[in-house]
């Protein structure tokens, strides 16, 4: 019995790592579940981590836990957001944003400083020359203008656009701008004259980069196109995407083109807006200026909720030198604003409305590098020192990425619901140390969040291998895993289990039902059935853990067989325990219980009543979880049903009186039963059929019944007239008369 117990729990904690979740053992069929046998929480994969809250932590998608890069604010601008980022040859940030067109300086002593102040309502671009000479955008009503070193701003260029999305420098020195409404890319020389380089049929040219071929790479709005423009201005489509906006491109060491796109594409024939900057949360943004500005409708990136216009989260695409597109990452909610590479040369993605910065690990596997405070990564830009640079929208700061760790980082889990008070075993985690270490602390209360009322933190655990949760007994669980580095390399953490052991509750019969009389059950099949598993489909999560295993009430089809009678009923545990029933029965004027079936594993029974007197019974259910359980622990329930009826004896015929006259023949009885309603009678004449009789009072609704019969043209001469009646339980009485 130990051993069968050892090769249950060993199945059952390899399913639960298979799947992060205990909850697959509701798909163990043939598996008897235990609420004597130790269960594991298994928090192994991206979903559960994600539920937690993370702090210092990057979590790949495979599940993986490290620490963040370091990402300290460098400067509060005030403003709503930031939409543009970049540096000069020494050093100094320069960043902009809205509402109101105010460029900012990041000195590289650190020094903070508004450098001018645009008319305008906010700047969505900025280019730095070769001599380090500032170019800002504004928008709408999108012109550019040079920033002179004493702070004047003047006007550069005009591109007669509503928009401009972004500026870039090729090689020649000539600024490249992509203007929307009309969506077009002009190329600028440093005299401030100007033309179109390619005009496109899109709305927008809504991101740009350059290559280094010189190429312009853009993205456009609302066919979610990606274009390559020669220095000749000659355009090619890349790649269609099946979004509408292209809100980033970027261009890889290897060539590579990266492109992430947001929104469904319109049905109307009309093209949406291009997404503007990040709406703050503040209430410059409801002044009467933006609201002037903003005569166009947001596009779907920006949609606010309720607006009809479809969000559909994010897709990146990577187009490899040779033109094949991969979708390498998507989001369903997530809007990628921005993308730029770190110094390994892995695409990094600023997105929305939750502040991730993601990390293209490979084809398959991305990371969230981390969760910043404001809302919106809304642009990169790496620094001297071979940090990154991240501008946020909600509000407009700057943050430094790296170039180091953070230190140290934690995680609070998600709270884990037992369903019942449970007893805790040991906690146990995988990792590797990489030479730092890894703390876990655990957490317990009667709460469904964690609050003052919850015990506090037991003492951490540092060794893998795991040691016994030092926390109260209770119905939920939280723990929390401190990471900290002792080096240049993170630890990483796989996977966190928490053995636990339910208290054991008691069955439950909700009802007993006694089966109509003379039918009864088949015998259940005489067979031992293999223990088999059923895993859910992956990538679907199984339902969770703790509540009661969902009962099967039917019960196989009854058989007639004249003098038994049958009990069924519905039983559950909430441990999800196997049950075991047994069934008795007493008269209802007597005091002691016999036994009818014990050890009985359904929960239906029938039996020969004939071997009991006729009279009224009661039965006695009682489930019991023994099969789950050591018998000092095991419990148990009964449940008494209704009186019923056991009654095997025919009534009784008097009085049965026939005579014959004037061609007509007359008969008349009384039919009785001890118990039963009489249900019917009939008769027969001479051996012929039988045929129903109706009693005196037109109703079979009485123990006593009297009969008469007329019966007309029937012939001289001797006859017999047979009578049989019978009650509600099948019983029959026949007597017969002789008329002459």
């Amino acid at each position: 019995m130990q051993l069968q117990d050892d090769v249950a729990h060993a199945l059952w904690r390899a399913v639960s790592r298979l799947v992060s979740t205990p909850a697959l053992a509701l798909t163990l069929l043939a598996m008897p579940v235990l609420a004597s046998q130790t269960r594991i929480w298994t928090e192994s994969d991206y979903a559960d981590f994600e539920k937690g809250n993370l702090k210092n932590l990057s979590l790949r998608s495979d599940g993986l836990l490290t620490l963040a890069p370091q990402f300290q604010e460098v400067y509060d601008t005030s403003s709503a957001y930031l939409w543009a980022l970049a540096r000069d040859s020494k050093g100094n940030l320069y960043a902009g944003g809205g509402p109101g067109a105010k460029l900012y300086r990041l000195s590289a002593t650190g020094d903070k400083k508004i450098v001018a102040e645009i008319e305008g309502l906010q700047i969505a671009a900025i280019a730095i020359d070769a001599q380090d000479r500032v170019y800002a955008a504004t928008a709408p009503d999108g012109k550019i203008y040079r920033v002179a070193p004493g702070g004047k701003p003047e006007v550069f260029y005009d591109p007669k656009a509503k928009y401009i999305w972004a500026m870039a420098f090729n090689k020649s020195g000539d600024l490249l701008v992509a203007t929307g409404d009309p969506g077009a890319v002009h190329r600028v020389a440093p005299d401030g004259h100007g033309s179109v380089l390619y005009r496109s049929d899109e709305t927008h040219i809504r991101s740009m980069a350059v290559d280094a071929s010189g190429n312009v790479i853009v993205g456009t709005d609302p066919g979610g196109l990606v274009v390559r423009v020669s220095p000749a201005g000659d355009g090619f489509v890349l790649y269609q995407m099946s979004k509408s906006e292209v809100t980033a491109v970027a261009v890889a060491q290897d060539g590579s083109i990266y492109a992430a796109g947001v929104g469904s594409k319109p049905e109307a024939a009309s093209a949406p807006q291009p997404t503007p900057l990040p709406s703050p949360a503040t209430s410059a943004v409801q002044s009467g200026t933006l609201q002037i500005h903003s005569a166009a409708p947001p596009p779907a990136s920006m949609a606010s909720a309720g607006s009809g216009v479809s969000v559909t989260g994010s897709d990146v695409y990577r187009i490899d030198p040779a033109g094949n597109p991969q979708r390498i990452w998507s989001h369903a909610q997530d809007i990628i604003y921005t993308i730029a590479f770190d110094a390994e040369g892995r695409a990094l993605l600023g997105s929305g409305n939750k502040g991730y910065i993601y990390r293209i690990e490979s084809d398959v596997l991305y990371t969230v590098l981390l969760t910043a405070p404001s809302t919106q990564i809304t642009a990169f830009q790496t620094g001297a020192d071979g940090s990154l640079y991240a501008a946020t929208g909600n509000v407009g700061k700057i943050y430094r990425l790296g170039p180091g760790l953070a230190h140290e980082g934690s995680i609070e889990s998600d709270v884990f619901d037992t369903g019942f008070f449970s007893q805790w075993g040991r906690l146990s985690f995988e990792t590797n140390l990489n030479g730092g270490s890894i703390a876990i602390a655990a957490r317990t209360g009667n709460l469904d969040r964690p609050q003052k009322n919850w015990s506090p933190w037991s003492a951490s655990i540092a060794d893998p291998k795991g040691d016994r949760i030092g926390a109260p007994v209770a119905r939920f669980i939280q723990w929390k895993a401190t990471l900290a580095a002792a080096g240049a390399q993170s630890p990483e953490l796989e996977s966190v289990d928490v053995a636990y052991l339910q208290r054991n509750m008691p069955p439950r019969i909700e009802t007993i039902e006694i089966t109509p009389p003379n039918y009864r059950f088949p015998a259940p099949p005489a067979q031992i059935v293999a223990q088999t598993l059923v895993l859910p489909p992956i990538g679907k999560p199984a339902s969770s853990l703790g509540s009661p295993l969902s009962l099967d009430l039917n019960t196989p089809a009854m058989q007639y067989a004249k003098g038994f009678i049958g009990t069924r009923w519905a039983a559950t545990d909430d441990n999800g325990d196997s049950l075991i029933f047994t069934l008795e029965i007493r008269g209802v004027h007597e005091t002691n219980w016999k036994l009818l079936k014990e050890k009985l594993k359904e929960r239906y029974w029938s039996w020969d009543s004939t071997a009991f007197p006729d009279g009224e019974y009661r039965i006695r259910v009682t489930a019991s979880d023994l099969p789950g359980n050591p018998p000092a622990q095991a419990l148990s329930a009964s449940m008494t049903g209704d009186p019923f009826t056991i009654d095997n004896t025919p009534p009784k015929i008097a009085a049965l009186a026939a005579n014959q006259s004037g061609g007509k023949l007359h008969a008349a009885w009384t039919a009785a039963d001890a118990l039963s309603d009489i249900k019917k009678a009939e008769y027969s004449l001479d051996g012929g059929d039988w045929t129903l009789v109706a009693p005196v009072t037109g109703l079979s609704d009485s123990h006593d019944l009297q009969y008469e019969l007329a019966l007309d043209h029937i012939a001289p001469g001797e006859h017999t007239i047979a009578v049989r009646v019978e009650d509600d339980y099948d019983n029959q009485a026949v007597e017969k008369a002789v008329v002459k």
